[in-house]
C-alpha cells in the first residue's frame, strides 16, 4: 500500500490515484516476468471500508478515508440507534459511517466505493459495483442478499449505494481503452472482487469447516470458515459469504504496529532469536498502538496495557508478543462461544508467520496445531477467485 498522504488526529486518508499507479507500476513489473497476453480473467482485492465519494464518471471528489479512519463518531452513534445490534457496520470506522459523514460534506457524489469497488470501476468503466464482501460494512445484509430498508432511517442517500454481487462474479470485460493503456487484453473478463483479507484466506489453503487463519499483519485478523454466519457487533464479530461456506472473524487493532512503536526492524529481527517461548514471562499485556479496540471487544476507548516494562527489551519484546497471542486466542474463544466451530487448526500469514518462535507461543495458547500458509500473498488468493477456484 502507498504511504498516507494525510495523517490527522483521528484520520487517515489517501489520494485514490496513488493506488491507480500502484497497479500501473505492478503490471509493468508483471510483464517482464510473463506474457499478460495470456491473461483471461482478473479481480482486485482492497481493505475493508476504506470508503470515497465520486462523480457520475468515478472522479474522485474525496479523499479516500482508509480502514481505521475513526473521525465518524457522530455517524456512529446515529447508526447504534437505528441499525440491527449484530450488523457489521457499527462503529466510527465502518464504511456506512464514513458514508454517512461525507455525504453531507459533497452533496453532488453519485457514487460511495471501496477501494476494491473503485480500482475495479476504472478497469471496467463503470462505477456502480461492489461485492458482498466490500458491502458488508456498507450496511449490506448478507443474508438477504440486498441492501436492507433500515438505511433509509440514517438519512443514508440510497443512490450512492452500488449493485452488489457476489465476490468472484463475472461482470464483464475489461474496457478496452484501459485495456491498451495498461498492456493487457481486451478480452479479460472482470471478476467481482474481494476484501485483502479474505483474499488472504484464499490464499491460505483453508477449505474445511473450523480451519482458522490468523493475519499477523500490523493489525491481528482471526478468521473461520464455518457453515453458518455469526454476527455479534458487541464483540465486533462478522461474517462474509465466500463459497459455499460463511468465513467468520474479526480484527484486533492489535499487532506489529505496537511493535515498531517500541523498536526498530533491526532490532526485531536481533531480538527474535533470543526468544525463549518455553519460558513465558508472566507479563499480562494487552498491546495497542493507540485508543481503542475492535475485536474480540468493540471498545472505542479501551487502553493498550503494556506495563510494567522489564529492564530487559528482549523480555519487553516477549511479552507483547505473548499479549498478542492472548487476544488471538480470547478472539477465537468468543468465536466459538457465539457459535462458529472450534478451530481444528490455525493457518497463520502474514509477516508475523515467518516468526517461529511467536509462532510457538501462539500454538501454546491457542492449544490446536499452528500451520503454516499454502500461500502467503492476498494476491494469490485474489487470483484464486478470478479463476474461481474458492471452497
Amino acid at each position: 500500500m502507498p504511504a498516507p498522504l494525510h495523517q490527522g488526529e483521528h484520520g487517515l486518508q489517501q489520494d485514490p490515484e496513488v493506488w491507480w499507479h500502484a497497479l500501473q507500476q505492478a503490471l509493468q513489473t508483471l510483464s517482464h516476468q510473463i506474457d499478460l497476453s495470456h491473461c483471461s480473467r482478473l479481480a482486485v482485492d482492497g481493505t475493508s471500508a476504506t470508503l470515497l465519494l465520486t462523480d457520475a464518471r468515478g472522479k474522485p471528489l474525496t479523499p479516500a478515508w482508509m480502514y481505521n479512519d475513526a473521525r465518524s463518531r457522530d455517524a456512529a452513534q446515529l447508526i447504534t440507534a437505528h441499525t440491527p445490534a449484530d450488523h457489521a457496520a457499527h462503529g466510527p470506522t465502518s464504511s456506512l459511517a464514513k458514508c454517512l459523514t461525507l455525504q453531507h460534506q459533497v452533496p453532488t457524489a453519485r457514487h460511495a466505493l471501496h477501494q476494491c469497488d473503485w480500482i475495479l470501476g476504472r478497469l471496467a468503466n463503470r462505477f456502480d459495483l461492489s461485492d458482498e464482501n466490500n458491502a458488508l460494512k456498507l450496511g449490506y445484509d448478507p443474508l438477504q442478499r440486498q441492501w436492507p430498508d433500515w438505511l433509509s432511517d440514517l438519512a443514508l442517500d440510497r443512490s450512492l449505494l452500488p449493485h452488489v454481487q457476489p465476490a468472484g462474479a463475472e461482470i464483464g470485460l475489461i474496457d478496452p481503452r484501459i485495456a491498451a493503456e495498461l498492456g493487457l487484453p481486451d478480452s479479460i473478463t472482470l471478476v467481482s472482487g474481494t476484501t485483502d483479507s479474505t483474499a488472504a484466506v484464499l490464499a491460505s489453503g483453508a477449505s474445511r469447516n473450523g480451519d482458522a487463519v490468523t493475519s499477523l499483519g500490523s493489525t491481528l485478523v482471526m478468521k473461520i470458515l464455518s457453515d453458518q454466519p455469526i454476527f455479534d457487533a458487541r464483540c465486533g464479530l462478522y461474517s462474509q459469504r465466500l463459497g459455499n461456506f460463511w468465513l467468520v472473524g474479526g480484527a484486533s487493532s492489535s499487532g506489529g504496529r505496537v511493535l515498531l512503536q517500541h523498536f526498530t526492524l533491526q532490532q526485531l529481527d536481533e531480538m527474535t532469536q533470543t526468544l525463549q517461548p518455553d519460558q513465558p514471562t508472566g507479563l499480562d499485556y494487552y498491546p495497542l498502538p493507540a485508543t481503542g479496540e475492535r475485536f474480540p471487544y468493540a471498545d472505542p476507548d479501551m487502553q493498550s496495557r503494556v506495563t510494567p516494562r522489564p529492564g530487559q527489551d528482549v523480555v519487553f519484546f516477549q511479552a507483547l508478543l505473548e499479549g498478542m497471542a492472548a487476544i488471538e486466542a480470547q478472539a477465537y474463544r468468543a468465536m466459538e462461544k457465539a457459535g462458529t466451530p472450534a478451530p481444528s487448526r490455525v493457518i497463520s500469514i502474514g509477516g508475523g508467520a515467518a516468526n517461529h518462535a511467536w509462532c510457538a507461543i501462539r500454538a501454546r495458547q491457542l492449544d490446536v496445531p499452528v500451520e503454516p500458509a499454502r500461500h502467503m500473498q492476498a494476491a494469490y488468493g485474489t487470483a484464486l477467485l478470478a479463476a474461481g477456484q474458492i471452497p
